[in-house]
């Protein structure tokens, strides 16, 4: 089937999603189904990628959840409070609070406590730690590329800038869709 824009549409692609989408207009034909192809599609790949694991950051016995706490104090190249990291990683503060735990005991973060405030605690990479992120960084992208290069060069990149619009006006408008 041909959507609109000439381009093959989502159910005659033959994937999971689409079969959904089939049975969807099969019972109700009334229906758009048109975003469950986009947001069903999402939900599908995440869900793949987060079964296979991240082969370099499992060889190393961490998470991804772990090594993006990690990588947001690498890249920002400044301690971190547990609360900016939570925003940073796009975690809860008792996730963070749990991994921090546990990257701590492995020698690969440490805690200072802030001189005015005790309540507060400052995170930082040890010398094990950064000598981890950046050992991993060049292997992890090149995993991701080998998951990527089923897609040609321009597919991705038109893949990126779609998601980069949407993420960018979810990231915008959500909290009125909530409301």
């Amino acid at each position: 089937m041909t959507a609109p824009n000439g381009r093959q549409s989502g159910a005659a692609r033959g994937d999971t999603v689409s079969t959904v989408v089939r049975q969807w207009r099969a019972v109700h034909p009334d229906l758009d189904t048109g975003p469950m192809e986009v947001i069903g599609r999402i939900n599908r790949c995440a869900a793949l990628l987060q079964q296979a694991e991240d082969a370099p950051l499992r060889r190393a016995g961490l998470s991804r959840p772990e090594f993006d706490l990690l990588g947001a104090l690498r890249r920002t190249g400044h301690e971190l409070t547990p609360g900016e990291l939570a925003r940073e990683t796009f975690s809860s503060g008792a996730a963070v609070t749990k991994r921090l735990k546990q990257l701590t005991e492995r020698g690969l973060v440490e805690r200072r406590g802030d001189t005015r405030d005790r309540r507060v605690a400052h995170v930082r990479l040890t010398d094990a730690g950064r000598a981890l992120v950046d050992g991993l960084l060049p292997e992890q992208l090149a995993y991701e590329t080998a998951v990527l290069s089923v897609l040609a060069p321009q597919g991705q990149g038109e893949l990126a800038d779609l998601l980069g619009e949407l993420l960018a006006r979810l990231e915008g408008s959500l909290g009125a869709l909530r409301a």
